[in-house]
């Protein structure tokens, strides 16, 4: 009979039941994760023993916990050693989350794969809160699903034994690096919970932003951590830096399991330090380089409450922040040096009128929410849905959306933001860095950034070309376990950390640095110079650009027009389309910028997909990168198209006027915008139609450039997307990043083939993708025919340098050459502009 004191816990599986003692675990049998029973079972469907909610549940699949309302916990466990199966043979039929019922299906399981792959079938239930209880079934006894199993007894008002110790300072430990194949699922989680409890101070462990109570098993596992995650300790109360101590020498070796170390340690071996070194590469951010001392930067966890009593006040405080934070963004934008700048902390002010963040957080508040709880909800599920999504456009605006939660949330809790204390010649160290953060480095001080995260796309990196600081980005974990006022040299050209660098290695690239610095201001007081090589052939260099100032700004640096105007900048961080007089008044402004003497390329719109509109519905796709983009959605929804040409073609009479169609595929695509253009123009009157072109970014356009040809006037080749596409290698995959290399010899043959093509029928050709904005790059581009080079803004005066730099005969004599090479590495070591410049 069960007594209001004790909660009946039902059999999760048909078997035979045995007692701990039997199972061959050590840590379970020891007890060390919980008491409780296990079952050998006959079914195949794991069923909620207790009513409660799934409050963790593993990745993987084997295993979950379920907390009742009284507080008491479950662990339910399939098998050993299933964790390494990687969720193969597992069907979960609840999330985590969500509530269940006594007896409701919870996963189901492959019985047949699981005895062929794992240790043992073995399944346990523990109770992990500590509850004591009285087995209704003994061992050997046959038991069927949904039968009573345990008494437990419940205790009113159980706490952790972690309170008493809010005036006492917090330590923190050294970053670890999880040495686990699997992260700390169950076994290792419980061996690290067990030894948290033998101390009295109160113990978090912390993960990028979320950290979880040490002296938890559910609370660890719902970190979801993996191999080689970053983690790190703090604790508070009279014995808190023994426990730092003991607890991450037990995170360093790997909690009771056998593993490999990847914890980074210093060697006073030189060769073992460049070994170290070459293995901490990373993806360039911001060009540069830098001789500094690591500092490790890492986020504070916000405590907030959950619960508040008057909804009205509530509302207040949240207003009250938003208000603050948007005048701090405003003051920001009005401090920025430069548009890129502007234009990233204007999309920030808008993520604050947002009204999808600010309907969720409200609809929280008047459920009893607190202003913080409600924010942080909103801003947390919306970016983990961006994340979700496999975009990485959309995983940097999810840090964006991260940043701004953040800052409204301190705002909400009275946090002031404190200026972290730098030593001089810093070079930060982060799992990731907000552009908020970013923006507001102290630049005399920091040198030079690296982070874990992030790509070259990101407005992070953006902000620190702004900076003008060399970054690197998807560096290894490894990184964040070197120690701050470790001496280190970043080199970002090379994409590469050194550790403990030698004397030489730092005054090599000192001088290197030294010697750019002066290349640099030479290449500006020759901007306007025309782009000729030493033996008379033109090429005309224009700019890559998103907005009128970025246009000014190309204008005063020698541009020769602008060869890619990313109209997308128009209509993305916005709830509703740009209206048509916005268009025209945007176009017109930048046309007049470029004037009557230079072209204006504009891209059409070139979104959807990995790069979605808020005010076009769209199914979810599995590959946004191979799915609705550019072209494809606009003659989908000709409306968008039509309503964008009228707005273009407004600005005809200003300057000379280029149309260009982004991520062609097929000549119908084009006939059909052909149409719609002409269309559009002759509504308005026009009696000519502007020059109209192709992107050059799927391979198949490449393949077919001598059908497409004699119906464009111009050809832009876009090497991100064509690297992309033809090496099966996103460009802003942190393992792949450096081998997505557009220098690879069968993207420059692909280039080759659309030049012949367009020359034969005397169409020009322009690069508009990073390459053309890669110094390296420009004699093999020149060589292979390319006549337009458009570029990043900043880098104009150098890339028409370059050019003036080198002999046309030579270019294509060493275009030939690259063409039949094997790889990238191949291609850029032979790339020597000594062998292309005439002394003089």
């Amino acid at each position: 009979m069960v007594t209001p004191s004790q909660l009946e816990l039902l059999a999760p599986l048909s078997g035979v039941v045995l007692a701990l003692d039997d199972v061959p675990d050590p840590v379970f049998s020891s007890r060390l994760m919980g008491d409780g029973v296990c079952i050998d079972p006959t079914s195949q469907m794991l069923c909620a023993p207790l009513a409660g909610v799934v409050s963790n549940l593993q990745h993987t699949g084997h295993a979950l916990s379920i907390t009742h309302d009284s507080g008491v916990q479950v662990l339910l466990h399939i098998g050993l050693d299933t964790v390494n199966l990687q969720g193969k043979g597992f069907i979960a039929q609840v999330e985590e989350g969500q509530r269940v019922e006594a007896g409701q299906p919870l996963i189901e399981f492959d019985a047949d794969y699981l005895a062929l792959h794992a240790r043992s079938l073995l399944t346990l239930m523990l109770v992990i809160s500590g509850e004591g209880f009285q087995a209704l079934a003994h061992g050997k006894a046959h038991i069927q699903t949904g039968q009573p199993l345990l008494h437990v007894q419940v205790h009113a008002g159980k706490g952790d034994g972690a309170t008493g110790h809010e005036d006492s300072p917090v330590l923190h430990s050294q970053a670890v690096l999880l040495p686990n194949p699997n992260g700390l699922h169950a076994r290792p989680a419980g061996v690290l919970a067990q030894a948290a409890k033998g101390f009295a101070a109160r113990v978090q462990l912390h993960r990028q932003h979320d950290s979880a109570n040490a002296k938890s098993l559910v609370a660890i596992m719902a970190l979801q951590t993996a191999y080689a995650d970053s983690v790190y300790l703090s604790a508070a109360g009279p014995d808190a830096e023994a426990a730092l101590r003991e607890l991450s020498e037990l995170l360093s070796q790997g909690c009771g399991e056998e593993v490999e170390h990847v914890v980074l340690a210093p060697d006073p071996d030189p060769v073992a330090h460049d070994e170290v070194s070459d293995g901490l590469r990373g993806v360039c951010a911001s060009t540069g380089s830098a001789f500094g001392y690591v500092v490790q930067v890492a986020q504070s966890a916000l405590e907030v409450d959950e619960h508040a009593c008057e909804a009205q006040r509530e509302h207040a405080a949240l207003q009250h922040a938003l208000a603050r934070a948007a005048d701090e963004l405003q003051g920001l934008r009005d401090n920025a040096s430069n548009p890129a700048q502007r234009d990233i902390f204007r999309a920030h002010q808008q993520l604050l009128q947002d009204p999808s963040l600010l309907e969720h957080a409200a609809e929280l508040i008047n459920a009893g929410k607190s202003a913080a709880f409600a924010w942080r909800n909103a801003t947390e599920a919306t970016s983990a849905l961006f994340k979700g999504l496999g975009s990485p456009l959309l995983a940097e605006r999810a840090l964006d959306l991260e940043d701004v939660g953040l800052r409204v949330l301190k705002r909400i809790l009275g946090v002031d933001d404190r200026a972290l204390a730098l030593p001089d010649q810093a070079i930060l160290v982060a799992e990731q860095l907000t552009p908020s953060q970013t923006a507001g480095l102290d630049t005399r001080k920091v040198v030079g950034f690296v982070t874990v995260g992030g790509g070259a796309t990101s407005h992070v990196a953006i902000l620190a070309r702004a900076l003008g600081i060399p970054a690197l980005c998807g560096v290894s974990p490894q990184v964040r376990a070197l120690a701050s006022g470790l001496p280190v040299l970043l080199d970002a050209d090379a994409g590469q950390l050194h550790v403990q660098p030698d004397v030489g290695q730092v005054e090599r690239l000192g001088a290197q640095r030294a010697l750019r610095e002066d290349r640099q201001q030479r290449d500006l007081q020759l901007a306007s110079l025309a782009a000729c090589t030493l033996d008379g052939h033109p090429v005309d260099i224009t700019a890559n650009i998103a907005s009128r100032a970025e246009a000014e700004h190309a204008m005063t640096l020698g541009a020769h027009g602008v060869g890619l105007l990313r109209s997308e900048f128009l209509y993305l961080d916005r709830s509703r389309a740009p209206s048509h007089d916005e268009q025209v008044a945007t176009y017109c402004e930048i046309a007049r910028a470029v004037g009557t003497e230079h072209p204006l390329v504009v891209r059409t719109l070139d979104v959807g997909g990995d790069k979605p509109l808020a005010y076009v519905p769209m199914a979810s796709e599995l590959n946004p990168f191979l799915g609705m983009r550019g072209i494809r959605l606009c003659l989908e929804r000709p409306q968008l198209l039509r309503d964008q040409l009228r707005a273009i073609l407004a600005c005809a009479g200003l300057t000379q006027l280029h149309i260009l169609l982004p991520m062609v595929t097929h000549l119908s695509e084009l006939r059909v915008a052909r149409q719609m253009l002409q269309e559009e123009a002759q509504r308005l009157g026009l009696s000519a139609l502007p020059k109209l072109g192709i992107m050059i970014e799927v391979p198949a356009a490449a393949l077919m450039a001598d059908l497409f040809a004699p119906e464009v006037d111009f050809f832009s080749i876009g090497t991100n997307d064509l690297t992309q596409y033809t090496l099966a290698m996103d460009r802003d995959h942190p393992r792949l990043a450096r081998q997505a290399d557009s220098l690879h010899p069968a993207v420059l043959r692909l280039i080759a083939h659309t030049v012949r093509a367009a020359h034969a029928h005397g169409k020009w050709v322009g690069v508009c993708g990073a390459l053309a904005s890669e110094p390296l790059a420009v004699p093999v581009l020149l060589g292979l025919g390319v006549d337009e080079l458009s570029v990043s803004v900043p880098l104009i005066p150098a890339i028409k340098a370059r050019v003036r730099e080198v002999q046309f005969t030579a270019c294509k004599a060493l275009a030939d050459k690259v063409l039949a090479l094997e790889s990238a590495e191949h291609v850029r070591a032979t790339l020597q502009p000594q062998s292309l410049v005439l002394e003089h």
